[in-house]
């Protein structure tokens, strides 16, 4: 899987060099957009993979993470469409074996897959309880051998500017704490990166509850000043309320989170200025 990292071909059995050969047929017929119904007969009857030393047949949730990373929005759809939740499942590490957190959200952040995310996130309502959502949603744990481990999906889209995605998680209840990182990725940028990293500053500071404590402020508060402007940067210090176009697109968040999509980037700009 283009997600885990891999053990040496030559360290393999019998049995899994087959799991591996199946496994990359299917993901072959993935990438190639083949019929959803074909897939899922690839699926379960066909395709196997090596889990606590012996075969067993692909999970949902690893048929998604192909569907993910080949932008197949159809047999995602169907996916969480036949299975809901359990298609957001942890898969087993065919490496360790553990099964601590499912990647799902990190891998549409990480190849930019907003329609299938969205879907994924709509799905998350039917959580059994608002622990479990919340776990899936803000979770950073997971096996070492899956890229992008140790962090969060909002993490991860604010670290590589993705603003689309990371709109997604923030409207849908992932929680708006990474503005450290965005701070620090707006300012280590490239020109060509600046507009989308300072869109994801822009976003956190609009989905935050309150201004978390930033010692960068207070080390350089000339800088942050400038940057910020004077209004959020006081703010963020605990020395004033938060601006009043601010609060008043928050109260329209709450009320309609899908208008905040569709306003024009530059007030959101003068909001958080």
């Amino acid at each position: 899987m283009p997600w885990v990292l891999s053990s040496p071909l030559d360290t393999l059995s019998p049995s899994q060099r087959h799991c591996e050969r199946t496994a990359f047929s299917f993901y072959r017929a993935v990438r190639e957009r083949m019929p959803v119904w074909l897939l899922e007969d690839m699926r379960s009857m066909e395709v196997l993979c090596w889990n606590d030393g012996c075969p067993r047949a692909f999970l949902p949730s690893e048929a998604l993470l192909y569907a993910l990373v080949h932008d197949h929005q159809d047999y995602a759809r169907d996916l969480l469409s036949r299975y809901s939740v359990g298609a957001l499942a942890a898969p087993g590490c065919s490496l360790c074996g553990c099964c601590k957190s499912a990647p799902h959200l990190n891998v549409a952040v990480r190849y930019k897959r907003v329609a299938i995310l969205r879907m994924m996130l709509e799905v998350l309502k039917d959580c059994d309880g608002a622990r479990e959502r919340r776990e899936y949603l803000d979770g950073c744990g997971g096996c070492p051998h899956f890229a992008d481990a140790g962090k969060s999906a909002v993490q991860l889209a604010v670290e590589l500017s993705h603003p689309s995605c990371l709109l997604q998680l923030l409207l849908h209840g992932a929680r708006a704490d990474a503005l450290d990182v965005a701070l620090q990725t707006l300012v280590s940028c490239d020109a060509a990166a600046r507009q989308d990293a300072q869109r994801c500053v822009d976003l956190l500071l609009l989905f935050l509850s309150e201004p978390p404590r930033l010692p960068c402020l207070q080390d350089e508060p000339q800088r942050w000043q400038s940057l910020l402007g004077n209004k959020v940067f006081t703010w963020l210090c605990g020395l004033a309320p938060p601006p009043l176009l601010m609060q008043a697109l928050r109260c329209l968040a709450r009320s309609g989170p899908d208008w905040i999509s569709l306003l024009p980037d530059v007030l959101l700009q003068d909001a958080c200025q």
